[in-house]
């Protein structure tokens, strides 16, 4: 049996949305403060491009990447948001749009993982 990534690949979606989630509570946090500018993350597209891949010491077929962390999914200012009359960008509605979007990526990830994780041990345990 060869090796699983889907559930690397939930690992590493899931600190992206962490991440996002922060960044969103940030802005929330900031609603009222002028001159506060919002923030957000780049896609989890992007993030997976920049992951860098290091070949490990025990094998050389072996890739493994690195974690992902806040400096890989770093900050960005947020796209179309609307400056007020004080200088802050942060738009209530798009960051609950926002919050409520990670909350349903979050639960769409921990359904695949506990479906995949139910589908191995079915396979393990003979069907049964």
């Amino acid at each position: 049996m060869g090796p699983l990534p889907l559930f690397g690949l939930a690992a590493q979606h899931a600190k992206w949305l962490s991440v996002r989630q922060a960044a969103v509570s940030q802005n929330l946090a900031n609603v009222n403060t002028p001159g506060f500018r919002a923030l957000d993350v780049r896609p989890f597209q992007d993030v997976l491009q920049r992951v860098q891949t290091d070949l490990a010491t025990t094998n050389a077929g072996h890739i493994t990447a690195s974690p992902l962390s806040a400096s890989a999914a770093a900050l960005k200012q947020a796209d179309g948001s609307e400056v007020t009359a004080s200088g802050n960008s942060v738009g209530l509605e798009q960051e609950l749009l926002k919050a409520g979007e990670i909350n349903r990526n979050y639960a769409m990830d921990s359904g695949v993982v506990k479906a995949f994780h139910r589908m191995l041990l079915a396979s393990v345990k003979g069907g049964a």
